[in-house]
């Protein structure tokens, strides 16, 4: 059998950021938490020479008739060379023979709307019903995709960015108030940010913190998508431990490779997962003062659940 091989600009024209593709990532993260899921932790190899990283993802879904695995790259040198950071494909394998059924060269696009979307998920169960304003740290491919997507689940008036580039979060605000028809105001710091926003989304690949637990007001959400290897760190940990509901993707996942990894027991122990929130389990925010923060790694099961469901739509136009 001959694998179908797909483009990115095949794939771009199948799938798009919608609530279709909204509720495929949301079934993803409650199909983990009702047990329907075999995954391995991350593969990652740090690249000396890029510098760069290559993360492998993959995860089996019991019902499902395909499953894939991801290739992701991030060579931080790249915008040198005139190229995007991220790369990657994913290669979808039958679920009963293991033979492979397609190769999908998005070059990291079905990976950037999954994580996109996850988030969104994340906002619709946490965030604040009325949010007037979102706040975005970083300037990059997914501080645009993250924002975008919220438009699905919260109506907010404007963005606030806040990056180390000051005309890199220029370039960002002036992009981004094209696309969205919205005010995006480029923040002087992250604290005028997270005064300024009731929905936060960090975005980075930071090594130190970039926000600060005395930066907090009620009724706040954060979620914190860049820490996704052990030296990665976007959060104060005591925004973690003053959080009211603390959510992981993966707790395993989380204090493994995220933000949760150097959390005692006390933290932990009372950490939720997504899933288990979406699978109507466990209830997300009930009030409208809390201070609510999700934390995201990235899973290989959004990796099946894409893929899979971009392989059905790339059918359904043949």
């Amino acid at each position: 059998m001959t694998p179908l091989v797909v483009t990115e600009e095949q794939l771009r024209s199948a799938v798009r950021m919608d609530a279709d593709a909204l509720a495929v990532v949301e079934d993803a993260f409650t199909w983990l938490a009702q047990g329907k899921v075999t995954m391995p932790p991350v593969l990652h190899v740090d690249v000396e020479a890029g510098p760069g990283e290559v993360d492998i993802k993959t995860a089996y879904v019991d019902g499902l008739t395909s499953f894939a695995v991801k290739v992701a790259s991030g060579f931080f040198g790249n915008a040198k060379l005139g190229l995007p950071t991220g790369s990657g494909m994913m290669i979808v394998l039958s679920a009963e023979t293991g033979f492979c059924e397609a190769v999908l060269l998005d070059n990291g696009y079905l990976t950037d709307l999954r994580t996109a979307l996850a988030g969104a998920v994340a906002a619709k169960h946490l965030a604040p019903d009325a949010v007037d304003a979102v706040g975005v740290i970083g300037a990059g491919v997914q501080a645009r995709y993250q924002v975008e997507a919220l438009q699905l689940v919260r109506d907010f008036n404007s963005v606030n960015v806040f990056a180390r580039n000051r005309s890199q979060a220029e370039e960002y605000a002036t992009d981004m108030r094209d696309r969205l028809e919205k005010p995006v105001v480029v923040s002087e710091t992250p604290a005028a940010l997270l005064a300024a926003s009731q929905l936060v989304v960090t975005t980075t690949p930071a090594r130190e913190p970039v926000l600060r637990s005395d930066w907090i007001h009620p009724g706040l959400h954060i979620t914190a998508m860049g820490s996704d290897h052990p030296a990665k760190r976007e959060l104060d940990p005591q925004i973690l431990s003053s959080a009211d509901v603390l959510v992981a993707d993966r707790l395993s996942q989380s204090v493994r490779i995220g933000e949760l990894r150097d959390a005692d027991d006390s933290v932990t122990s009372r950490a939720l997962e997504l899933g288990e929130i979406t699978s109507g389990a466990e209830p997300g925010r009930t009030d409208p003062e809390q201070v609510t923060v999700c934390d995201l790694t990235g899973l290989g099961v959004q990796d099946t659940a894409i893929a899979t469901y971009a392989l059905s739509r790339l059918e359904e136009r043949r």
